[in-house]
Order: C-alpha cells, then structure tokens, then sequence
C-alpha cells in the first residue's frame, strides 16, 4: 500500500503545481475533448437517451417540414405565376437544403459499421 491513504495528502512543489494548472488550463481551452467527456458523463448518468430522442426529433421534422413548405410553394408559384410564391420557394429552398445536409451529416457520422443507418430515428 503507498504512503499516501487520499489524495488530499499528496504534496506538490511549486513547479509541479504550475505544471498542473498549465495542463487543466489546455485541457479546458479543447471544446472536442470537452464535447466528449460532456457525453461520457451523460453515458455514466443513464440520461443520454432522453437528451438525444428529444434533441434528435427537431432536426428530421424541420427538414421534413420545409421540403413540404417548398414543394407546396414551388407548384402554386408555378401553377398561378404568382411571384409571391416563387419567392417564398426562394427562400425556403436554402433552407432545406442546408437542414437536410445537417440531417445526412448526422446520419452518416452516428452510421458506424455494424450498425444501421436507420438509428437516427
């Protein structure tokens, strides 16, 4: 058994604590390995899965939702030569495109192999 019985019983020179807090403070400035000791700690709790089915529902419906909206403003401004309609197509379609590119993104970084792509749902 060492000689120290808790951590709080450890002494550190001066360096070695100037050592240490140069190490916390770069540790703390890497959003990636932040982003993944936030997940892990979510993996330990149990709780991930209600944060993700409740965060990952918007992103499908909102796609969802604008490919309608731009379909049904780009047959009416067709239909009617409205320009008011063609214009809200216009819009819209950026938009989607840009949603529905965060979509696959998603998809295709949770698909690992071994797993089905039909998981982000």
């Amino acid at each position: 058994m060492d000689d120290w019985e808790t951590p709080e019983d450890v002494r550190l020179s001066p360096s070695e604590r100037l050592a240490l807090l140069q190490i916390e403070a770069n540790l703390r400035q890497d959003r990636r390995l932040a982003r993944r000791m936030h997940a892990a700690a979510h993996r330990m709790t149990g709780d991930h899965r209600s944060t993700r089915s409740r965060r990952g529902v918007w992103l499908p419906l909102s796609v969802l939702l604008l490919l309608t909206a731009s379909a049904f403003a780009a047959v009416t401004g067709v239909r009617t030569s409205a320009p008011a309609p063609l214009w809200c197509f216009a819009l819209l379609w950026p938009l989607t495109l840009i949603q529905s590119f965060r979509l696959l993104c998603r998809v295709t970084r949770r698909a690992r192999p071994g797993r089905r792509l039909t998981r982000w749902l």
